[in-house]
């Protein structure tokens, strides 16, 4: 964390409900989130612990049913994250949410699905795990363009 610097994400490596990622804005904040995830403080959540690049950008997700060789676009969403007014508190489980998410153009929901999730479904039956369901992606829509954050196997 010293090393990379700040802002950087912390998360808890587990189901936290929504609540196992802190966001923070310097390194005092990080190893404090660090400490909380292995005193298993977040939600219960405790243990193995990632560290990630922090993204700027918005967040959407994007649904796609899936029938273990094909994905097809379900919908997308954009949730009310952080607490407070004007997005200024930590993480919650979600404070609400709109759809569709009016950040995601018909040009990325393109990029999405041929870029991120197709490839995903492809490399899943390739070690013999296809997959069939809800995969619900977690992107940042970057200005670089849309990464990854998680895949949940769930509707929202």
């Amino acid at each position: 964390v010293r090393a990379e610097g700040a802002p950087i994400v912390v998360k808890a490596d587990g189901l936290a409900a929504g609540k196992g990622v802190i966001v923070a804005a310097t390194v005092a904040e990080a190893e404090a989130g660090i400490d909380a995830i292995a005193a298993g403080q977040l939600d219960g959540v405790g243990g193995r612990i990632l560290v990630e690049t922090a993204l700027e950008g918005e967040e959407v997700s994007v649904f796609a049913l899936c029938d273990g060789k094909t994905a097809l676009f379900f919908g997308s969403a954009q949730d009310h994250k952080r607490a407070f007014e004007g997005d200024t508190g930590p993480n919650t489980g979600g404070m609400g949410a709109y759809s569709p998410a009016p950040v995601l153009t018909e040009t990325l929901r393109r990029e999405v699905m041929t870029r991120i999730i197709q490839p995903t479904l492809d490399e899943m039956a390739a070690r013999g795990t296809p997959f069939t369901g809800v995969l619900f992606a977690g992107l940042m829509i970057t200005e670089t363009g849309p990464q990854l954050i998680e895949y949940n196997v769930r509707f929202g």
